[in-house]
């Protein structure tokens, strides 16, 4: 897996105050995209030990909510089994972080994709411009959905995210 940014105390991606991984490799091709340079998935650079460490060291802070995974898309084909891999690491040593993923997705195509029970938040659904609507919390465009993941696992229906 390849990344371009770890933003650490990021106020816009997430409740809370949070750490967030920009992974390279996204096929959506959303018009109107706001990181559209994450694009490519040999673009940025390895995500390596040392990234790893820099982003584990980021989360540890007792005033940080937890990671969010964005990009390009977490849930791009080449990045699945490193993201499930690092969201089961994440959970097992900081299990009171939690985990907002963002992908272009839908719940109803990736809701039996082993990385959801690491997942506490998902953010899906492709980026429509002329859905953009500025008023909407953590998302860009109305037809995506802030969905409580573990929730909607046990209910077996989807259940959105309510703070």
């Amino acid at each position: 897996m390849r990344y371009h940014n770890i933003t650490k105390d990021d106020m816009l991606n997430g409740e809370g105050l949070r750490t967030v991984l920009w992974v390279s490799g996204c096929d959506h091709g959303c018009k109107g995209c706001h990181n559209p340079v994450t694009w490519d998935a040999e673009g940025g650079i390895p995500f390596d030990r040392d990234a790893k460490a820099e982003l584990f060291a980021a989360m540890d802070k007792s005033y940080i909510s937890g990671v969010t995974l964005s990009g390009g898309d977490p849930l791009f084909c080449g990045n699945r089994e490193d993201i499930t891999i690092l969201a089961k690491e994440i959970k097992e040593k900081l299990p009171t972080k939690t985990i907002w993923l963002y992908t272009g997705h839908l719940w109803e195509d990736i809701s039996d994709l082993e990385v959801m029970q690491y997942i506490d938040v998902l953010a899906d659904g492709r980026f429509v411009e002329a859905l953009h609507d500025p008023k909407i919390h953590w998302v860009g465009s109305s037809n995506q959905r802030i969905i409580d993941v573990q929730k909607t696992l046990e209910l077996g229906e989807i259940t959105l995210y309510t703070k």
